[in-house]
């Protein structure tokens, strides 16, 4: 009777480390998400930044020919 009660305490054991270390994922995953949101607002302010400068600096090479 010993054996199978520590089996099922075990097991249930198991089951509950799983559960922790599934919520620690999942909230690290939305973490992750976050800050692959806020790096591509900034690739994307760089990039429309790049294409302002690129466009003054193609209007002086015009003027100075």
């Amino acid at each position: 009777m010993f054996w199978p009660m520590l089996a099922i305490a075990l097991g249930f054991l198991g089951i509950a480390v799983l559960g922790v270390l599934a919520v620690k994922v999942f909230i690290e995953a939305q973490r992750l998400g976050r800050q692959v949101s806020a790096t591509t607002q900034r690739i994307n302010r760089a990039a429309e930044d790049l294409e302002h400068a690129a466009t003054g600096l193609a209007a002086t090479g015009e003027a100075l020919r």
